[in-house]
């Protein structure tokens, strides 16, 4: 039989069956086959292009396979009778139009025609007049989902331009197909236009938003001082390894960019200060003014800002992925309070590693400080001397414990976005950035309120 010819020929030519899916319904093109396999004979593929109603010749019984010759004759290719169109689009009058379709109608039929129907339509809507178009499908074999499509889409544009649109012969049996799709306004709705907000409007769901934050913030704090005392009592059930894991990425690994802007800090502070005291003779006091500085403000504040665009944002990203992911929801529904199980690990590693890298930069801006008064000929040892009658413990202790402050609110305000996180694919990214931005504005406000608590008790 022909069929199994053409499917041993296929498996020769290395044109297997390709699954399942729109790509296995397309029809294997032997001859292009066979033209790719001769190698250096490629131009003679734009030749031989088999459109898919030839494919229909080759399902006909034949005696042998050699009877394959014919589908390549020009005079098959110039014949009117190939390739002939399934739709006719019939002027009755200038007002009355009708669409007649014909044999088998699906998405390779639909190639050409579809288009074509399309814009005579188009073309006869714009002029004026009352328009009736007719549907005739009596003499249709078969239809698929794609002349159901065909068919509606017409009928959409009729509607469209005020017209009338009738369907006439359709099979009972494509009836039920066509009537899942029953009213046709409902698939192509129309844009809703959002309402303007006026000034007051917007103020007031600025309000509202900026109260449902504080309130959030205020619970969220809540929680998180319960569950930190309770980790104090229960250090056992504390997951220590997140701690770990935590404390890692938030300190060791910040230690380099640390390092760098603290560095960078000293000798920038430690420039501009002697700018003003070198016209006052006071250039000695650079040192000393510069470590004070350092000790008390710049060290745990630009340590701040950094591990809220470093470590805050982790933490939202991590938190906010599980979030998304559900993950968050699955630890409730096991009965695990996501506050102790993922928030309080990371404020902990918050705690620890803030003080840590406040001293590291402390110590790296301090030094830098000391290289930059070279030029100014400030030997190490002047301004070692001006820095221990200048600096004491409690401006060391009160930079410490404005950085454990800030530790605590970096953290903290990168878990709450994360468990906050929406749904989306921008969501996580989104929560990253309310992170950061909210550990900044945090930083600065403890640090104003650490600023009024240490001029009114001086530490």
């Amino acid at each position: 039989m022909a069929v199994a010819a053409v499917a041993q020929l296929d498996r020769v030519l290395g044109y297997e069956p390709r699954g399942r899916g729109f790509n296995s319904c397309q029809p294997h093109h032997l001859i292009e086959g066979l033209v790719e396999k001769l190698g250096p004979f490629h131009f003679l593929q734009p030749f031989i292009k088999i459109p898919y109603s030839w494919d229909k010749i080759i399902q006909t019984p034949t005696d042998s396979l050699l009877d394959l010759h014919f589908l390549i004759m020009p005079s098959q290719i110039n014949s009117p009778s190939i390739g002939a169109s399934i739709a006719k689009w019939i002027l009755v009058d200038p007002q009355t139009a009708k669409v007649v379709i014909t044999g088998k109608v699906d998405v390779y039929s639909l190639e050409n025609v579809w288009t074509q129907i399309r814009a005579q339509q188009n073309s006869w809507l714009q002029s004026s007049g009352n328009h009736s178009l007719t549907f005739d499908a009596t003499n249709i074999s078969s239809l698929d989902g794609s002349g159901i499509a065909f068919l509606i889409d017409i009928e959409e544009a009729q509607q469209k331009a005020g017209g009338q649109f009738s369907l006439v012969g359709l099979n009972p049996r494509y009836e039920p197909l066509l009537k899942e799709f029953d009213p046709i306004s409902n698939l192509f709705p129309v844009p809703a236009v959002k309402a303007k907000r006026g000034f007051i409007v917007s103020t007031g769901m600025a309000t509202q938003n900026l109260l449902d934050d504080a309130k959030g913030l205020i619970t969220f704090t809540g929680h998180l001082a319960a569950d930190l005392f309770w980790s104090l009592c229960h250090p056992n059930q504390v997951r220590w390894g997140d701690f770990v894991n935590a404390a890692v990425q938030a300190g060791i690994a910040a230690l380099p960019i640390v390092g760098l802007v603290s560095f960078l800090i000293g000798v920038i502070l430690s420039f501009q200060a002697a700018i003003g005291m070198k016209q006052f003779g006071a250039v000695s006091f650079v040192g000393p003014l510069a470590a004070l500085g350092v000790v008390r403000e710049m060290g745990p504040l630009i340590t701040a800002i950094l591990l809220a665009g470093r470590s805050s944002a982790a933490f939202a990203a991590e938190i906010g992925t599980m979030t998304v992911n559900n993950e968050v929801d699955a630890l409730v529904t096991g009965g695990l309070s996501p506050i102790r199980f993922l928030v309080v690990p990371r404020v902990l590693a918050g705690i620890l590693v803030m003080p840590i890298l406040t001293l590291y930069a402390d110590i790296v801006s301090i030094f830098a400080s000391m290289v930059t008064m070279l030029a100014y000929d400030i030997p190490f040892i002047n301004f070692w001397n001006g820095m221990l009658q200048t600096v004491t413990i409690e401006d060391i202790g009160s930079g410490l414990i404005k950085a454990t402050l800030f530790g605590v609110v970096v953290s903290a305000v990168g878990c709450l976005r994360g468990m906050q996180t929406g749904t989306g694919a921008a969501a996580v990214g989104i929560s990253a950035t309310r992170a950061v931005v909210s550990s900044i504005v945090m930083i600065v406000l403890v640090d104003g309120i650490f600023a009024y608590i240490s001029y009114k008790t001086g530490f």
